[in-house]
């Protein structure tokens, strides 16, 4: 197995520190360290957390040009001015565009959406749509998970008579757009208190101050809305802390009584069970069959689900949804397969891997890319090569900063965007070995290399007697879990194995019986098959787990969830 680090983040803790905390808000010290952790310390902090109360949503109109937004969608309402949703292709954009659209449709707005194409417009507003759109008559548009560094676009609008109106989540550059209203927590002058809302979450911020504004109730029209934005705030991995906490907390809790159509077609053709969704299960089932149709196709199809008022046609959008998941984890592990063969190919191991194929799926390379990332522990980069041109996506590890490292060889690269840990580029074909060697050379010389070891963080160690049912119950109040508020990981030593061996299709996953001398523990690894052999009964090991309550016909059982096992 790879051998990772286990870093332990109550190493700084003293014990009368937790003790205290422990007995302040009369939680066990496990869950005591698990909220220290996170830095969840204050009073009102720790109650905010604990509650994930709708009173602890903050009032929409802190955020700058909120009040100029209301007044000028209200206007358009009013006079039933073409308005267009201007979205993005990811989960985040589809489901922000969903949340508004039915919104609005709803206030009765003359309002249709746009979703421009992966492939031939790329992300953003980009003015060939701004053109199209102003012929068709649009007065206003509004954008979703988008816009916030469109600044000629906006001013190309504006000259066709057409006003703007953008929500975004994303980093602000210095020049904002001279829009009708820029709502972005991200803003240089924002005091709103909390900057991590997803793209859904700040147009949600839009929908509830026009509910407000219109004397809705704005706990119904939360709740109406909750589960898509929480799909779309899980999906883009923002922090599940504050605001987003609530959001998804009540939203996950909305998807058991939906009445949206598109939502429930959905979770029912991947098989799964509204009363035991969780954050995880929309990350790896919902999530990847709404993206699938920005990646291989279009995105308006995923977008039509949501909104989706006809029951058998949500049944047939959420089947082809499915079934074209099923196509795109195909595609990706064929190119998956590719690379590997690439990577053995080389005579040495590479600091940055720049892999290259024939054909390779533009809107699967990225997944492929990070898949790499995790297993090789090396930055990726994924070209796929087309008529003498490469365009490539990249994946770090968090001691290389991948825009950085892409800079240095920005003279040989068409083009290229991105941040430390993701990148886009395009490359002339007959340069990739070149940009193999730059990079490589320049985290040579600029990346003390033996630091490219995996971290895993570890909350604490746990003696036998705290691993239990009740202690998993008591972790599961915690949820929802995700970015900024990770489910917790222990350690436990001294485990003996007492059977190995897989389990699911390929023998994906390892499963393991385990004990203490005390008590015997059911452990599941998943996608961690291929380490079976590695493993014998009576092996004394340390394991890293989570803990997982499995309900299976009506029973609970304690099962452990291993992240490593070191001998």
């Amino acid at each position: 197995m790879q051998e990772k680090i286990w870093e332990y983040r109550n190493k700084q803790l003293k014990k009368e520190e937790i003790d205290r905390f422990a007995a302040t808000y009369k939680v066990p010290p496990a869950i005591a360290v698990i909220m220290m952790n996170r830095g969840i310390t204050s009073e009102q902090v720790v109650g905010s957390y604990m509650k994930k109360s709708l009173e602890s949503i903050h009032n929409p109109f802190l955020l700058c040009d909120m009040e100029e937004a209301t007044e000028r969608i209200l206007r358009a309402v009013e006079n039933k001015e073409k308005t267009v949703i201007y979205g993005d292709y990811d989960v985040d954009g589809i489901t922000a565009t969903a949340t508004l659209y039915k919104f609005l449709k709803n206030i009765g707005a003359n309002v249709s959406y746009y979703i421009p194409d992966r492939f031939s417009e790329g992300y953003g507003i980009n003015i060939m749509a701004v053109n199209k759109l102003a012929r068709q008559g649009v007065g206003l548009m509004i954008t979703v998970d988008c816009g916030i560094t469109a600044v000629g676009e906006v001013e190309f609008a504006k000259t066709q008579g057409m006003d703007i109106v953008i929500t975004d989540h994303h980093t602000c550059r210095e020049e904002l757009p001279k829009a009708v209203a820029v709502i972005n927590p991200k803003r240089a002058d924002s005091t709103y208190p909390f900057d991590g809302l997803a793209g859904v979450g700040v147009a949600f911020k839009l929908v509830l101050a026009l509910a407000i504004k219109l004397g809705m109730s704005t706990k119904e029209v939360f709740l109406e809305y909750a589960d898509m934005v929480a799909i779309g705030t899980v999906a883009d991995v923002v922090p599940l802390l504050d605001e987003n906490r609530i959001i998804v907390d009540k939203g996950i809790k909305a998807i058991q009584s939906t009445k949206n159509k598109g939502v429930n077609a959905l979770i029912k053709a991947v098989g799964l069970s509204r009363r035991t969704l969780d954050s995880t299960m929309i990350s790896f089932s919902l999530a990847p069959r709404l993206n699938v149709a920005g990646r291989l196709e279009s995105a308006k199809i995923a977008v039509e689900l949501m909104i989706c008022e006809d029951e058998e046609r949500a049944r047939e959008i959420a089947e082809y949804l499915n079934e074209t998941n099923c196509k795109r984890q195909e595609i990706e592990k064929n190119i998956y397969d590719d690379a590997i063969e690439l990577v053995s190919s080389f005579e040495k191991e590479q600091l940055v891997y720049v892999l290259a194929g024939e054909g390779w799926h533009h809107g699967v390379i990225g997944i492929v890319a990070s898949r790499l990332c995790e297993k090789l522990y090396r930055p990726c980069v994924l070209i796929s090569k087309e008529g003498g041109k490469g365009k490539g996506s990249g994946r770090s590890v968090e001691e290389v900063n991948l825009f950085e490292v892409l800079s240095d060889s920005e003279e040989i690269l068409t083009a290229f965007g991105g941040h430390t840990m993701a990148a886009g580029l395009t490359v002339s074909v007959d340069r990739i070995d070149e940009l193999r060697e730059r990079v490589n050379a320049y985290v040579k010389k600029n990346i003390d290399v033996s630091t490219l070891v995996p971290k895993l963080k570890i909350d604490c160690n746990l003696e036998s007697s705290s691993i239990n049912i009740n202690a998993a119950k008591m972790i599961a109040k915690l949820e929802p879990f995700g970015e900024g508020n990770e489910n917790p990981v222990f350690s436990a030593h001294g485990m003996r194995i007492l059977s190995v061996s897989t389990m699911g299709p390929d023998s994906k996953h390892l499963r393991l019986r385990l004990t203490d001398g005390k008590e015997t523990y059911n452990a599941v690894g998943f996608n961690m098959g291929e380490f079976c052999d590695e493993f014998n009964p009576s092996d004394v090991v340390s394991i890293a787990f989570n803990m997982n309550i499995n309900i299976y016909q009506g029973s609970e059982n304690l099962q452990l969830l291993v992240k490593d096992i070191k001998k």
